[in-house]
């Protein structure tokens, strides 16, 4: 009997359209350090999916057809993906450097994460934090609450 989920997959696992998803294979590489594990690519050379990992993480891409389209084609913002990372601060100056559209620069959240936001070369959010300290769900609504 196969193993659900496949080995080496989470059970949630982003899919993410990009017009150009070569071009995105690469800019994800060089900007947030995610590395390539697999793409299919069609006779004519288009690539119709591609999967990526960090560390224990998975996203999946595609090319958007007639009912799906990336945040490039509509201007909208379609999704925020939220990514733990060892060194956010590091993390952050990578995509800086890389070009990545910086929505938010790190800072220290009341949850007990410090993050920052960024957009990838197709709009597409990108949450990147490191857990620096413990909140119990208590003081997590407190400060919540406080900070409005």
């Amino acid at each position: 009997m196969a193993q659900n989920p496949p080995d080496g997959y989470p059970r949630i696992t982003p899919y993410l359209l990009y017009e150009d998803v070569v071009g995105a294979l690469k800019w994800l590489t060089n900007a947030f350090g995610f590395q390539e594990r697999m793409r299919i690519t069609e006779p004519k050379g288009k690539v119709s999916h591609a999967e990526m990992d960090l560390a224990d993480g998975v996203i999946m891409m595609g090319t958007p057809g007639e009912s799906y389209e990336s945040p490039k084609r509509h201007g909208k913002v379609s999704v925020l993906v939220s990514v733990y990372v060892d060194d956010v601060d590091q993390h952050f100056a990578q995509a800086k450097g890389a070009g990545a559209e910086i929505i938010s620069e790190p800072e220290d959240k009341f949850y007990g994460d410090r993050s920052y936001m960024a957009a990838d070369l197709e709009g597409h959010q990108w949450s990147f934090a490191q857990h620096v300290r413990d909140v119990s769900p208590d003081e997590m609504q407190q400060q919540a609450y406080d900070s409005t």
